[in-house]
Formats: structure tokens, sequence, C-alpha cells
């Protein structure tokens, strides 16, 4: 599989993987492709597709920042998403090495992640990874 920079034009490609994701959000396009293109324009950020004979079969969102957790700068994941009928073929855990890539290349000290407590076999898939769970994540949505 080969790595593709998400790219303005990519926007329907990424708004399938975001929707499918998160399911359970109400996704406005209009809004979902204005924060795209923010994101897309922060140097800080930086999404890509995992894609094989033209096919995408993969999306992922990794965001840098500094943590005193970390004692510097760290790579999260914001979002590592396959197509569901997919999975088990190998995408994810290639999609998460370039991520290590990426990471390691920058310079970062670790990688983090958070899973949604329901997904249970995303759960598994990190710790074979090599992830450790390592705390609680709360939310306090804001409207």
């Amino acid at each position: 599989m080969k790595f593709k920079p998400a790219l303005a034009s990519d926007f329907d490609e990424a708004f399938y993987y975001i929707k499918n994701l998160w399911y359970y959000n109400d996704y406005d396009k209009t809004e979902t492709e204005k924060l795209y293109l923010k994101t897309l324009s922060d140097e800080n950020n930086y999404m890509f597709f995992g894609v094989e004979n033209e096919e995408y079969h993969g999306f992922c969102h990794i965001i840098f920042f500094n943590t005193f957790w970390l004692s510097g700068l760290t790579c999260y994941i914001s979002a590592i998403i396959t197509n569901e009928n997919e999975r088990r073929k190998g995408y994810g855990t290639q999609i998460l090495d370039e991520v290590k890539r990426i990471a390691k290349k920058k310079k970062c000290k670790g990688i983090i992640l958070d899973s949604g407590i329901p997904r249970k076999e995303a759960h598994k898939f990190y710790e074979t990874q090599g992830f450790e769970k390592s705390c609680y994540g709360f939310d306090y949505i804001i409207v």
C-alpha cells in the first residue's frame, strides 16, 4: 500500500471515512469541509490516505504538539479509519506503521490516541501494535 497526502480535492473521500467512524454524529458537509480545509493548512496537522491499486483503503489524521507528560513533541492520532468490510487485511497495520515512521522522523517522544469504549476490537488491534492502555479519556462537550 502507498500513502497519499490528503489534498483539498480529496474531501469527499475523507468525508466518507469520517462519517463511518463517527456514525452517531450528524455531520454538516459544508462545515466539515471548512474544518478539513483549515486542518490541511495547519502545519501541526497531517492527513493521509492508504491507497492500493488506485483504491482508497483508509484515512488517517495526526496532530503534533508538545506535552509535559512526554516532555516533548507528541503525535496524536485523531483518526485512523479503514473500511469496515476490509478489516483484518493489514491496511490498519500499514497505516499505523506509517504514523510510527512519520513520528520517528519528526523526533516525537511518543504516539497517543483515543478509542471509544465500545470499540473492543480496535483496542485489541492497538495492543497488538504495541500500544498500552494508559488512561481514561473524558469529554466535556460544549455546544
